[in-house]
Parts: structure tokens; sequence; C-alpha cells
């Protein structure tokens, strides 16, 4: 199969629905990475996804639509602060999880009673949801377990040969996944942090929390379970106030001929010798949006990545700090 990188226009987009109506999967920009969408209402198109991403069959999807999608016609739309909700942040990275009307495919929700929901602000997004008119099912467009793709080349360099069409929306914008937030209950509760943070959430409905996964249990959403967002290369973590060991493994890993990067904020990378850092930035916004790019980057060079946790770790860096320290697990 050759797969072909397109600018999101309407040559691209007619021939973008028609491998959809077909059953076929396309990759397409988000503000946040890029998705491999297929129709959400097919077995067969949704189990390609998984097929092609070697993607576990417990994990389950995310369905997105455009900005005046009826979502009534797809789940129970019958808490008052799930409005609030879309009201403030979408279009935008916050996925919502509602009880499903099983209109789409079982696979989609790995068999559960409820369905994920979002609707991405990306001006290209925007464009291929609205043509194509159908929710769509779509993870990140990348290799199960590796690096999430922020460019449509990073989508080329996992998925060529699998897909026939990406199109091209430019570099994301906000660098890791949607806020995954539950709405079934009396009151908003997180599933995977993301760039709308729980102080953001709170703020609009006044009460959120964090869910945490129980050993056994299955998933409600992506990124709860398995490693995720994974170099090739060896990596290791430390702790933000850590930094004298991490520069004491990078020494030592000079001294051994062992090719290590240091992946730190801005404000440590001074600690390091220039040509070996991958310098997130100092702000949340430039922390979240550097760190798959800077990973890949990383795996190219290196042998081992030496990251190191920033200093902040609540608000948008709570999903940043999910990100790296499943980037970087041992499992």
């Amino acid at each position: 199969m050759i797969t072909r990188i397109c600018s999101v226009n309407e040559e691209s987009l007619r021939e973008a629905k028609s491998i959809l109506s077909e059953g076929g999967v396309v990759a397409f920009p988000t503000e946040t990475v890029y998705g491999l969408a297929a129709d959400a209402r097919r077995d067969d198109a949704v189990s390609e996804i998984y097929r092609i991403k070697g993607r576990p069959s417990d994990n389950p999807l995310i369905v997105h639509v455009h900005k005046d999608y009826d979502i009534t016609q797809l789940v129970f739309d019958d808490r008052a602060y799930a409005a609030k909700l879309r009201n403030a942040f979408l279009p935008g990275p916050l996925t919502l999880v509602y009880r499903s009307k099983g209109k789409v495919s079982k696979i989609v929700s790995c068999g559960l009673d409820t369905l994920a929901i979002r609707v991405p602000s990306h001006v290209g997004a925007q464009m291929f949801l609205r043509y194509t008119d159908m929710p769509l099912a779509a993870p990140s467009a990348n290799l199960s377990k590796h690096i999430s793709p922020v460019s449509a080349q990073h989508v080329y360099a996992d998925l060529n040969g699998k897909i026939p069409l990406i199109l091209d929306g430019g570099v994301c914008t906000g660098g890791i996944e949607s806020t995954v937030c539950d709405v079934t209950g009396d009151f908003p509760v997180i599933l995977r942090e993301g760039l709308i943070s729980r102080e953001m959430i709170e703020a609009v409905t006044g009460k959120c929390e964090v869910y945490k996964l129980k050993s056994g249990e299955a998933a409600r959403s992506p990124g709860m379970k398995y490693k995720h967002y994974a170099p090739r290369c060896k990596t290791r973590l430390f702790e933000a106030e850590e930094s004298d060991k991490a520069e004491e493994c990078f020494k030592t890993c000079m001294l051994q001929g062992i090719k290590a990067y240091v992946l730190c904020e801005g404000g440590v990378a001074q600690r390091f010798p220039q040509d070996r850092v991958l310098d997130l930035g100092r702000s949340e916004n430039e922390m979240a949006a550097n760190l798959y790019n800077l990973l890949r980057q990383g795996e190219a060079v290196a042998d081992l990545i030496i990251a190191i946790k920033p200093t902040k770790q609540d608000g948008i860096m709570a999903g940043v700090m999910n990100r790296l320290s499943k980037a970087c697990a041992n499992e």
C-alpha cells in the first residue's frame, strides 16, 4: 500500500470520505496529536484500527465529531454540568464519557456501556469531520505504545505502507492528548489527565476528582493501562529533586561510551552539554507541546534518554507527568 501525505483541501477530503465509506482508515490532525480515523459504526472499520496499530483489544477508543454534531444521536446527555463543560471548553482538548445509546460498534468501547466523545478545535480536523459528517473512532495515529505523533511525518514514520492517506494539518500545538472526563455520575471524574486540568474543570463544575484504575479493572478511557508514548531507545526517569543523580548517570554514560541525552525543563538544562539536551522549555504549555517531538528526536540519536521530571507537577503539568511517566515505565 502506498501512503500519501496531502494537505487538507476539497480533493483530499473527498478522497478521505471515500476511504472511510469503504471501511478504511485515514490519519488526520487535531490540536493535540494526529488521529487514526475509521467509521465508528462499522465493526470491520474499527477492527482495522486495532489491527494497524497493534492495539490491545481492551483499550477503548474515542469518537470524534464536528462542533455542530448532535451527540444525543449517540449518547444520553443527562448531566447539567456536562453542558457547562462543553460550553467552557469545546471545541477543544476535552473528551467527555457519556452513557452510550449503543449506536456505534461495541468494539469502540470494548463492550462497555459508555462512549467517549471529543470535538477537536483544529481547523483541519473540523473541516474533515464536517465533510465526512460521521462519528469517527480515532486513537493516536502511531503504532501501539510508541510515541504519539504531532506531525504528519511522525505518522508516516510509523504507518507508511499501512494506511492510504495522511491529512497534513501542520505540527500540533497542544502536544499531549485530550483530558478524558467521565460525566455519567453526580460530578465529573477525570480518567486521563491532559490540557484541560482538574483545576480548570473544578472552576466550572465546583467539584472534580481524578480516577485511579484498580488492578484487574476494565479501562474506561485510553491511556489508563499499559506502557504508552515510549521511545524505542532505553529510558531512565529521575524525580525533580534528583538532578544530581541524573547528572552522575549522564557522566557515567559518557565514560562508558553510552550515547545519553537528557530530557529536562529549561532551568535544569544548563547543567548538561547543550548538544546532549532535549529542552522541554519553561512554561506548562511549552513542555506539553514539546514532549512528544523531543522524545522522537531523542530516540533517533540516543542509546539512553535520561528524563528528569519538571518541578511543577499540577495543573496542565499533571498531564505532562502522566505521559512522561508512562513513556519511561519499566513494564
